[in-house]
């Protein structure tokens, strides 16, 4: 098992772990379209880091998925959701965690197709 490799499993582990907690949230009326996207956001990144650990692709330390989705694919690695459908998820990591507005940006039903798609997606990447 190469480095990349067992690098590509934690941060899928760390990814179930926040899946965990965006289904857990997401039908929950008392908690914030924000709180619950912030979890999708990060199992989402997660993913994505994953195939590029698996694939040997540098990756920095950035939070913005557009950018995470944009690098793969300029090294022949094509995401399941388009740079643009990811970048909507952008502001749930940072700017909405610290503001009180609750933004509808995306429904969570588009939410969690997303973040389907991006697991299984990083799932079949590394085995």
């Amino acid at each position: 098992m190469t480095p990349g490799h067992e690098e590509a499993l934690r941060a899928l582990r760390v990814a179930d772990r926040d899946i965990v907690a965006f289904v857990a949230l997401k039908n929950s009326p008392e908690v914030s379209l924000a709180s619950t996207c912030f979890f999708a956001q990060q199992a989402i990144e997660k993913c994505l880091k994953a195939v590029s650990f698996e694939r040997g692709i540098a990756v920095t330390p950035i939070h913005d998925l557009a950018r995470l989705a944009l690098s793969l694919q300029e090294q022949g690695v094509a995401a399941p959701c388009s740079a643009d459908e990811l970048r909507r998820l952008n502001p749930f990591a940072v700017t909405f965690r610290y503001d009180d507005t609750d933004i509808p940006l995306i429904s969570v039903t588009e939410v969690e197709q997303m973040v389907n798609a991006m697991r299984r997606w990083a799932g079949e990447v590394v085995k």
